[in-house]
C-alpha cells in the first residue's frame, strides 16, 4: 500500500525525494573521492617502503614555515656510512643507498627529457617495491662491479621502443653515458609522491656505476640512505638506535645538533590520515544541510499524505486496523521515499565515478561500507522524518476521521 500511494503521487514524490537524493549523493560522493584518495596517497607511500627510514639531509614533514635553512647547510648522506649503519644496527634488517639526478634519456633518434636516474645500492629492492615486468633485476655481481646495465621504468620503455618488452637488451645513453637495458619495472601508474620514486619514468642503475659518471658531491644530486627494520621491531626504536648510530658516525658532541634528518615512513603516513579526516569532516558537514532541508521536505509530504488519507485512515480502524498497523505504514511510505531518493543518489555517484575515473590520476571506488552507511542513514531519515505524522494518523478517532473532508 505503501508502495501504491508513492506510485500514484508520481510528481510529489519525486520532488519530496530531491533532497534526500542530493544529500546521499554528496555524502557517497565526498567519502568514495576521499577514501579512493586515501588509499592511493598510502599505496605511494607505502612503495617507499613499510617500516622504513630514510638517512637524509633534508626534513620530509614540509609545511608552509619548512625551515629549509636549518637544512640547507647540513653534509649529504655518504655511501661509506651505509657499512657503518649495517655494522653496529642491530634492529635493521635491511639498509642501501639511493642516489639520483635528472638527465635526457636517448635511444637512436628518441629522446625523452628529464627523466630520473637512480644509482642504487645491493639491497634497494629489499626495501623498495620494483617488480620487474620484462628481464631481470640487477645482480649481485653488477652491483659490486658497477657494470653499465639498467632498469628502465614502463612509459619510458614504451616511449622509446613502442613497446616496453622490445626495450630488454637494448643500448640507451644518458648524459653521454651508456647502459644496457636488463630489465622493465612493471607499470605502476601515476604516483603523488612524484621524483625520485616515480619508477614508471625512471632509469635505475648500481650506485658503483652511478658513482664513476657524477660527481657524489654535488649538492644537486638526491642522496638518502634507506634503513628497513626487523620483523616486529616498531619504527619508533630503529628511529632511537639510528639517532646514536649517526651521532657516533658524524662524531657529533653532546650539545652539538644533529646533521642529519631520520624521516619515518610510518608518521608521514600518519599524518595524510588526519587530512583526510578533516576532508572526511567537511564532506558531512556539506550532506548534513542536504539532509536536514531532505528531511524537512519528506516530513511536510507525509502531513499532507496524512491530511489527505484521514477518511481512509478512519475506515481502517473502524474495521479493526491497529495503531501499529497504521504507524507501520505511513513509517515504511517514508522510508521508502528516503530509500529511493538513496539509489537515485548512488546512481549518479556511479556514473559521476565512472567518468572521472578516466580523466583523473586514481580510480574512484565507492566501498561497500559507504554504501550500507549511505542507506541506513536513510532509514533512519525516513523514520525520523515520518514518526510524527505517522503518530498523527494512528491516534486519530476512527468517527472523526471518516467524518472528515
Amino acid at each position: 500500500m505503501s508502495i501504491q500511494e508513492l506510485h500514484n503521487n508520481k510528481l510529489r514524490s519525486s520532488l519530496s525525494l530531491m533532497g534526500i537524493t542530493i544529500g546521499i549523493f554528496c555524502i557517497i560522493g565526498v567519502l568514495s573521492t576521499v577514501d579512493s584518495l586515501k588509499n592511493k596517497v598510502q599505496t605511494d607511500i607505502k612503495a617507499l617502503g613499510s617500516n622504513t627510514i630514510y638517512v637524509d639531509k633534508w626534513q620530509y614533514s614540509g609545511g608552509p614555515d619548512y625551515p629549509w635553512w636549518k637544512f640547507v647547510n647540513r653534509p649529504l648522506p655518504k655511501f661509506n656510512e651505509v657499512k657503518f649503519i649495517k655494522e653496529k644496527s642491530s634492529l635493521a634488517e635491511y639498509v642501501c643507498y639511493n642516489n639520483g639526478t635528472n638527465a635526457n634519456l636517448l635511444y637512436g633518434n628518441f629522446q625523452i627529457n628529464n627523466i630520473t636516474v637512480n644509482g642504487v645500492s645491493e639491497e634497494f629492492n629489499k626495501i623498495q617495491k620494483v617488480d620487474i615486468a620484462f628481464g631481470r633485476y640487477i645482480s649481485e655481481n653488477e652491483f659490486l662491479r658497477g657494470n653499465p646495465v639498467a632498469i628502465i621504468g614502463f612509459d619510458n620503455a614504451e616511449q622509446l621502443f613502442g613497446s616496453a618488452q622490445k626495450a630488454v637488451g637494448k643500448m640507451v645513453s644518458f648524459d653521454g653515458h651508456h647502459a644496457s637495458i636488463i630489465g622493465v619495472v612493471a607499470k605502476q601508474g601515476q604516483s603523488f609522491i612524484g621524483s625520485p620514486f616515480d619508477y614508471d619514468h625512471c632509469l635505475v642503475i648500481s650506485y658503483r656505476y652511478f658513482a664513476s659518471l657524477y660527481n657524489t658531491n654535488n649538492t644537486e644530486l638526491q642522496p638518502a640512505i634507506l634503513v628497513k627494520a626487523k620483523d616486529n621491531v616498531p619504527s619508533a626504536a630503529l628511529v632511537e638506535e639510528l639517532e646514536g648510530i649517526m651521532r657516533q658516525l658524524r662524531k657529533l658532541s653532546p650539545t652539538e645538533d644533529d646533521n642529519f634528518a631520520l624521516n619515518d615512513i610510518n608518521v608521514l603516513s600518519e599524518n595524510t590520515n588526519g587530512l583526510f579526516s578533516t576532508l572526511n569532516i567537511g564532506g558531512w558537514a556539506i550532506a548534513g544541510l542536504s539532509l536536514i532541508v531532505g528531511a524537512f521536505g519528506v516530513a511536510n509530504i507525509m502531513f499532507v499524505t496524512v491530511r489527505e488519507r484521514t477518511s481512509q485512515i478512519g475506515l481502517k480502524k473502524a474495521i479493526g486496523a491497529k495503531r501499529r498497523t497504521i504507524l507501520t505504514e505511513f513509517l515504511l511510505e517514508s522510508a521508502f521515499l528516503c530509500l529511493i531518493g538513496g539509489f537515485v543518489g548512488l546512481a549518479l555517484v556511479w556514473l559521476l565515478a565512472t567518468l572521472l575515473s578516466h580523466v583523473m590520476p586514481f580510480a574512484i571506488g565507492i566501498a561497500p561500507g559507504i554504501i550500507i552507511l549511505a542507506f541506513s542513514i536513510c532509514v533512519i531519515l525516513g523514520i525520523l522524518s515520518g514518526i510524527i505524522p505517522a503518530s498523527i494518523a494512528a491516534r486519530m478517532n476512527p468517527v472523526d476521521a471518516i467524518r472528515s473532508k
